[in-house]
């Protein structure tokens, strides 16, 4: 129910599950005590705010450096998430960007770094499907 709406009250939750508000207060606690809720947050257009261009980045990096160059890059506010791989590219980079020429300062950045040893990069021409949700309710949330 908390990746549907994070404001929901305990009330609210304890109503829809069938447990008392402290029951709610405790299990929700018990999670964000355990690092299962991470936080809580809003979903923000990226479009509407005009970062309307996203670029996936496959990245080859020397062995030893892959980490530096992973730190390096989640400092860069455009860069939503890393995702290291197994197979030929070691990392990839999820970005957004307002206007191609910080896209492509940005791609060009990646590139100049001396560990990186090769660097694909795609332009997203639409999104399908983007959600971070994980379905705990087999389908049903």
């Amino acid at each position: 129910m908390l990746q549907q709406d994070s404001r929901l009250s305990f009330k609210k939750i304890a109503d829809r599950t069938g447990i008392s508000i402290p029951t709610a207060f405790n299990r929700v606690r018990k999670l964000e005590s355990n690092g299962v809720l991470k936080g809580y947050t809003v979903k923000l257009d990226s479009v509407k705010l005009g970062y309307d261009l996203t670029m996936v980045t496959l990245v080859q990096v020397e062995g030893e450096h892959l980490t530096e160059i992973e730190d390096e890059i989640s400092k860069v506010p455009n860069v939503l998430a890393i995702y290291d791989l197994m197979g030929e590219y070691d990392a990839a980079i999820i970005s957004r960007f307002k206007d191609k020429e910080s896209l492509n300062a940005f791609r060009k950045n990646v590139l100049a770094s001396p560990h990186v040893r090769r660097a694909l990069s795609n332009i997203v021409s639409s999104i399908v499907k983007e959600d971070l949700k994980i379905s705990l309710l087999n389908g049903r949330d």
